[in-house]
């Protein structure tokens, strides 16, 4: 995939919370916003959330490409697993990762990463973002 020369236009922490809502309003399932930025290198923050079902879960990963590519969100590298099972979509400092909800538990990358702290995406604002206009 050919990354992108326009510039960002969020913060990690504002492009979490957008992708996240994003998704949100595409009944993705259990989302969560993990930051590991005090406790790894590669990114600031996991956007994690799940799909009921193998069709869902491939269109939140294909939505969120459209809504990234349509909102200037740089794409780094996508993951595809053909079974729908978890699909990534890695924007330099913000990693997303959409699971079918058996694949989420069985790999419960939330555990592995329990020393991250997990953002209350109920007690954060972030109706005040703007997306560019085209």
């Amino acid at each position: 995939m050919k990354i992108s020369n326009t510039k960002e236009i969020f913060n990690s922490m504002e492009k979490a919370l957008k992708i996240l809502d994003f998704l949100i309003d595409k009944k993705a399932e259990s989302p969560v916003i993990l930051e590991i930025k005090d406790i790894t290198y590669f990114c600031d923050y996991f956007v994690i959330c799940s799909g009921a079902s193998e069709r869902h879960t491939r269109s939140l990963y294909e939505e969120a490409m459209i809504f990234s590519k349509k909102n200037k969100i740089k794409i780094h590298h996508c993951e595809d697993d053909l079974l729908s099972r978890w699909l990534l979509i890695d924007y330099f400092d913000v990693i997303l990762h959409i699971f079918h909800e058996e694949a989420r538990k069985f790999y419960n990358i939330e555990r592995l990463w329990r020393k991250a702290k997990k953002i209350d995406i109920r007690a954060v604002s972030y109706t005040h973002l703007t997306l560019p206009t085209n």
